[in-house]
C-alpha cells in the first residue's frame, strides 16, 4: 500500500473535476462515479490498518526539503472513519439527493471534502495541512448551504466567516512556528522544537492553534457556527461534519500537532480538559431543549466532543502516571470512532424521519416506529449508544474516560463526565419518546419506510454500535493500541524525517 498511499488525495480529487466533465453527457453517472470512488477508497482505508508505519517522500525529494506523506496508527484510523463513513453517506445520498437539483455538483463538492480530510491526516508537514484543510473547509461551506434556501445560506455564510477567522488563526501560527524553527515538515519541527523549548512565542503559537483548530472542531466557546450548519445541511452532510470532519480538520490536528510536535506539556493539557469539560455542560444543556431534531444533534455533538477533548487533556499531562495518561487517550481515542458511528446513524435517522414527514420538529412526529420500523430501530440502539447504555460502544468509551480521570485523581472532572452521561441519557429518552412513540398524527397515518439506498447505510452504523460495544477487547489490543502508541511515541514521529 506504500506505492498507493498519495492515491488517498489523488483518486477523489481527480474524479471531483471528472464527474463534472462526464455528467455534461449522462448525469445519472454522477452517482456510479461517486459510489465507486469511496467504496475504493473505503477499501483502501481499510486495509491501511494492517500497514506497517512508514513514511512517503512525494517525488523522491528527502524531507525537510520534500513534501512528506506519514502513515502510522493515527492516521490508518482517520482515513478509515472518513472514507467508511463517506462510503456509507454517498450510498444514502443516491435516494435522498433526488429532491435536489445540480446532484452532480453535489458530488463534486463531496469528493473535494474527502480528499481535503484524507489529506489532512496523511500530510506530514504544515503547509499541505493548511491547504488540504482549505479545500475540505470550502467545500463543506458550500454543502452546508446546497439547498439555496434562506436558511441554508445565512448558516453557509456564517460558517464561510467563522471558519475563515479559524483559518486565519491557524495560518499566523504556522508562520510563527517558521519564523522559529524554518522548517515546515512537522517531525523536522519537533525536532527544532526540542531545541527551541516552550517559550512565550510558542505559547502564542499553541493558543492560535486552540483556537483555530477548536473552532474547526466546534468545542466551546468556539461552537456557534455548528447549530445553524447541521439543521441547513442535507443529512448525508450533517453526518458527514458531525461524524468525520469536524474530527479530522478539529479533534485530529489538536491532537497531532500537540502530541507529536509540542508534546506532553501541563498548560496545554490543563486548557484541554477545561474547555472539554465546558463543551460537554453547555452541549448538553443547549441539547435538552430543543425542538428541532437535528440541531438537537449538533449540541449534542459538541457535547460529545468534549468528551474527546477532555481524554486528549489528560493524555498529554506530565503529572500523571504514564498508565494513566494512555488510559484517558484510549478512552479519546475509542470514543472519537464510537461517536463517528453512533452520531453519523442519528442524523442519517433524521434525514429519513425529515424525508418522509416533511418536518424536523420532534414534537410534531410521534408513533413512527409504527411506520418506519427500520429507521427506528436504528435510531433507538444510535440513541442508546451515545447516551451511554450498556452493552452499546458509547457506554465503554465513557467509562474509560471516567476511570482514567478517578485514578488520575481529577475527581470533579470525572464527576462532571457522569452527570452529563445522565444528562445525555435524558436528552435520547425524550427524544425517542417525542419522535418513535406515543400518538401517530393522523397526517403521518400513510408514512412508510425511507428506500432502501436510505435504510442500509443506517442498519450498518446500528450494527457498529452494537458490535464496537462488544468486541470492544479485541478493539483495545489492536487498532486503538497503535492508534494511541502512534501519538504517545513522539520520538518515532521525529523518526520519520529520517524515513524511521
Amino acid at each position: 500500500m506504500q506505492g498507493l498511499y498519495p492515491l488517498f488525495t489523488a483518486i477523489p480529487l481527480a474524479a471531483a473535476f471528472l464527474n463534472l466533465l462526464v455528467t455534461k453527457v449522462n448525469k445519472k453517472a454522477a452517482d456510479y462515479i461517486a459510489f465507486v470512488v469511496a467504496a475504493v477508497l473505503a477499501v483502501m482505508a481499510v486495509r491501511m490498518l494492517f500497514e506497517a508505519p512508514f513514511s512517503y517522500r512525494v517525488g523522491g525529494w528527502s524531507a525537510p526539503w520534500g513534501i512528506l506523506l506519514v502513515s502510522d496508527g493515527m492516521s490508518a484510523l482517520m482515513l478509515t472513519l472518513i472514507n467508511v463513513v463517506s462510503l456509507l453517506a454517498i450510498v444514502y445520498s443516491l435516494s435522498y439527493m433526488t429532491a435536489y437539483t445540480a446532484k452532480p455538483k453535489y458530488y463534486s463538492l463531496f469528493l473535494l471534502m474527502i480528499a481535503g480530510m484524507n489529506g489532512v491526516v496523511m500530510t506530514g508537514d504544515l503547509f499541505n495541512l493548511f491547504v488540504f484543510l482549505e479545500i475540505a473547509s470550502i467545500a463543506s461551506y458550500a454543502l452546508v448551504g446546497f439547498g439555496t434556501e434562506h436558511e441554508e445560506l445565512e448558516a453557509s455564510f456564517k460558517y464561510l466567516i467563522l471558519g475563515t477567522v479559524a483559518s486565519t488563526a491557524i495560518l499566523f501560527g504556522i508562520a510563527f512556528l517558521y519564523s522559529m524553527t524554518g522548517t515546515l515538515n512537522l517531525p523536522d519541527m519537533a525536532r527544532q522544537l526540542e531545541i527551541v523549548g516552550i517559550n512565550r512565542a510558542v505559547a502564542f503559537v499553541i493558543a492560535l492553534f486552540i483556537m483555530g483548530f477548536g473552532l474547526k472542531a466546534s468545542t466551546v466557546p468556539f461552537h456557534a457556527w455548528l447549530p445553524d450548519a447541521h439543521p441547513s445541511a442535507p443529512a448525508p452532510i450533517s453526518a458527514m461534519l458531525s461524524g468525520v470532519l469536524i474530527k479530522a480538520l478539529g479533534v485530529y490536528t489538536i491532537a497531532r500537532i500537540m502530541f507529536n510536535v509540542i508534546g506532553p506539556n501541563g498548560m496545554v493539557s490543563s486548557l484541554l480538559m477545561f474547555l472539554g469539560a465546558l463543551s460537554m455542560v453547555v452541549g448538553v444543556l443547549l441539547a435538552l431543549g430543543q425542538s428541532d431534531f437535528k440541531r438537537m444533534l449538533a449540541y449534542s455533538s459538541i457535547s460529545q466532543i468534549g468528551y474527546i477533548t477532555m481524554g486528549f487533556g489528560l493524555g498529554l499531562n506530565p503529572a500523571v502516571p504514564p498508565a494513566v495518561a494512555a488510559l484517558g487517550l484510549f478512552g479519546a481515542l475509542y470514543h472519537l470512532i464510537n461517536h463517528a458511528a453512533f452520531k453519523s446513524c442519528l442524523f442519517l435517522c433524521s434525514g429519513a424521519f425529515e424525508y418522509r414527514t416533511g418536518t424536523r420538529n420532534r414534537f410534531e412526529m410521534g408513533g413512527l416506529m409504527r411506520r418506519m420500523p427500520v429507521t427506528g430501530a436504528a435510531c433507538s440502539i444510535a440513541s442508546l449508544s451515545i447516551a451511554g447504555v450498556p452493552p452499546f460502544n458509547g457506554f465503554w468509551s465513557k467509562l474509560v474516560i471516567i476511570m482514567a480521570f478517578m485514578q488520575a485523581g481529577y475527581y470533579v472532572y470525572g464527576s462532571v463526565a457522569v452527570l452529563v452521561a445522565l444528562m445525555t441519557l435524558m436528552t435520547f429518552i425524550k427524544l425517542q419518546s417525542s419522535v418513535l412513540f406515543g400518538q401517530l398524527p393522523a397526517r403521518f397515518a400513510a408514512v412508510k419506510e425511507a428506500p432502501v439506498a436510505m435504510v442500509v447505510p443506517l442498519v450498518i452504523l446500528a450494527m457498529l454500535c452494537i458490535g464496537l460495544g462488544i468486541a470492544y477487547p479485541l478493539f483495545g489490543e489492536s487498532v486503538l493500541q497503535a492508534a494511541r502508541d502512534s501519538l504517545l511515541d513522539k520520538l518515532a514521529y521525529m523518526g520519520y524525517i529520517i524515513g524511521g
